[in-house]
């Protein structure tokens, strides 16, 4: 595990390896864009080697949007459909791979979204992490007691 400090709220990030933190360095400069949200997105597809390898299926840089037909895509396993899945949720506050659903099939999709669906797996200290990441003014706040308040 390595880790590198974060100066929005100088705090380390835990990384998987160094693959992950190579990744996540890398992916942010990619973005058109480096909040909070987009933060989140590279952490967590900086995962897993094959989420890593297959980002472009992913993610389109270009146009700042995620690519939800790639869940259906053959080289998805349950662990990477995890970690897509908490990217997507991360990055754009919802399901966006159920929008194209309709019915029974778009429930199924959202459940797949839940805390239990996505956290029982081997990756749930990362997507920890990755939660800290996008919400720092939640997960870190300011103690307002040294201030007399």
């Amino acid at each position: 595990m390595t880790m590198n400090m974060n100066n929005r709220n100088n705090r380390a990030i835990i990384f998987k390896d160094q693959e992950h933190e190579a990744f996540y360095m890398n992916g942010l400069q990619r973005c058109k864009c480096q909040d909070a949200n987009h933060k989140a997105l590279i952490y967590c597809l900086g995962i897993s080697g094959d989420t890593r390898q297959c980002v472009e299926r992913i993610y389109d840089f270009d146009n700042d949007s995620v690519k939800t037909e790639c869940l259906g895509e053959g080289w998805i396993t349950s662990g990477s459909a995890r970690i897509v899945r908490m990217a997507f949720n991360l990055f754009c506050n919802g399901t966006p791979s159920a929008y194209d659903l309709e019915g029974e099939e778009k429930v199924r999709e959202c459940q797949r979204y839940t805390v239990e669906d996505l956290f029982c797996c081997e990756y749930a200290v990362y997507f920890l992490e990755a939660v800290k990441v996008r919400y720092p003014e939640y997960c870190f706040p300011v103690d307002l007691s040294a201030f007399g308040m």
